[in-house]
């Protein structure tokens, strides 16, 4: 009969965890059994909880609590001359936000209204697009298909229908007989008309 044991490195680990386990389980139940019991005397139980315990509070470890402080029976004299106590302050209103007094100059001349006259503003007019550079020059639709016209901008020629977009950049609005109506899109300026021209 074989008891495992052949692996001796195995053995020895098992047993040293079998050792560390019993050991970790003896520190947490032995205070049970070893820790403190029932006082001794009646005079060991009559005491103040605060001499047998330590104070858990964050005091240091060498200042000690002082017992008369923890004594729960009222002191009427030093209620009395707490309520006692009148607020006497400055007249400012504590739970008010203020801002600190600022003192204003007064003005050196009188103003004037504009009612009275002056100069009123005018907002500025609204800025003017730039004229677009296309020139409309014929149309490149057959009869039954929609509007199509030529549109030139230097050298180059294009071929666009209404909603279309030439050179990226400007949209065709509408097309009537003798103009058309071109959007640019990047400024986003109002649309403008292009009148047919010859060649």
């Amino acid at each position: 009969m074989q008891l495992g044991l052949e692996n001796k490195k195995k053995t020895t680990w098992a047993v040293a965890l079998a050792v560390v386990a019993l050991l970790a389980v003896a520190y947490e139940f032995i205070p049970f059994f070893t820790g403190a019991s029932e006082p001794a005397s009646s005079a060991q139980a009559a005491a103040p909880v605060a001499t047998r315990e330590k104070p858990r509070t964050g005091r240091r470890p060498g200042k000690k609590l002082r017992v008369e402080n923890l004594d729960p029976t009222l002191k009427l004299d030093l209620l009395a001359t707490s309520e006692k106590t009148q607020y006497e302050g400055n007249g400012r209103n504590i739970f008010v936000s203020q801002a600190e007094a600022v003192v204003i100059p007064p003005p050196i001349t009188p103003g004037t209204t504009e009612a009275a006259g002056g100069d009123q503003y005018h907002p500025p007019p609204p800025a003017q697009a730039p004229p677009i550079p296309l020139k409309f020059y014929g149309f490149a639709s057959r009869s039954g298909e929609p509007k199509k016209i030529f549109l030139k901008l230097g050298e180059d020629v294009f071929v666009a229908g209404e909603g279309e977009i030439v050179d990226r950049r400007y949209k065709v609005i509408h097309i009537s007989p003798n103009s058309v109506e071109i959007q640019d899109v990047v400024n986003s300026g109002p649309p403008q008309n292009i009148p047919l021209t010859q060649g």
